[in-house]
């Protein structure tokens, strides 16, 4: 379904990122699988990548750095000759009530989850304006759609990647360029797994489905969106919540 093509995967060492690299690389695509700071774990989704016949190569990068991101991008067009496939997937939080939160928390979380997305997406316009074709996949979220208490920071970033994503999607779609939006819900992740069972029975309760939702689901998504199959699909935003946003 992907044979031939490069994807760029921010955010790939772990979690959603991890599992978005793995499904991608199993459809035949070559994986850049970005990371910040988890080096070893960037290189073991390689290595899995690798030992199941497919091509991978880890490249360390903050997305929150506009300059890093340029030279990350100049890096892999050089490596692979193309990217066709972008995947805005990191992402950070800081919870907190409005009243404690930190300007550092809030601008941090602004400046890693929407300007990242930004700075990748400047930096592969070009690029893919001179391929006219490309994919780009952003990663919104539940909390982006919906909001939610105790995270203003995060909703706003996440909510800020729709709002990016729609209106790419009109910039692009003349040179047969996608963007689409996934926005997750409750999903069996380290970030979920680390929440108190009170906290997690609470959250299930607002799942229609009644159940967390796996890595597998949002990547499947992702995959689709990177297809040929989605090719008449732009501008939207497809939540993979179990219903949470009905």
């Amino acid at each position: 379904m992907l044979t031939g093509k490069v994807a760029l995967v921010t955010g790939a060492s772990r979690g959603i990122g991890r599992q978005i690299a793995l499904t991608l690389a199993g459809y035949g695509a070559s994986v850049i699988v970005n990371y910040n700071g988890s080096k070893q774990k960037a290189e073991a989704v390689v290595k899995e990548i690798e030992d199941k016949g497919g091509k991978a190569v880890a490249v360390q990068c903050s997305v929150a750095d506009y300059e890093a991101c340029g030279a990350m991008i100049t890096e892999m067009l050089a490596r692979f000759g193309h990217i066709d496939i972008l995947v805005n997937n990191a992402g950070i939080t800081k919870d907190n009530l409005m009243i404690k939160m930190s300007e550092e928390d809030f601008d941090s979380v602004i400046n890693t989850n929407l300007k990242g997305t930004f700075n990748t997406i400047k930096h592969m316009y070009r690029p893919f304006l001179k391929q006219k074709a490309g994919r780009i996949i952003n990663l919104s979220s539940v909390s982006g759609v919906l909001g939610n208490a105790g995270q203003a920071n995060y909703s706003a970033s996440k909510a800020g990647v729709i709002g990016l994503t729609k209106s790419m999607a009109r910039e692009l779609a003349s040179r047969n360029i996608t963007v689409n939006a996934v926005a997750p819900g409750f999903i069996d992740t380290d970030m979920t797994q680390a929440m108190t069972d009170a906290a997690k029975e609470a959250t299930l309760q607002q799942i229609p489905l009644k159940r967390v939702g796996q890595p597998e689901d949002i990547a499947e998504t992702v995959a689709f969106l990177a297809s040929e199959k989605a090719g008449y699909i732009t501008g939207q935003v497809i939540s993979v919540d179990g219903g949470m946003a009905i």
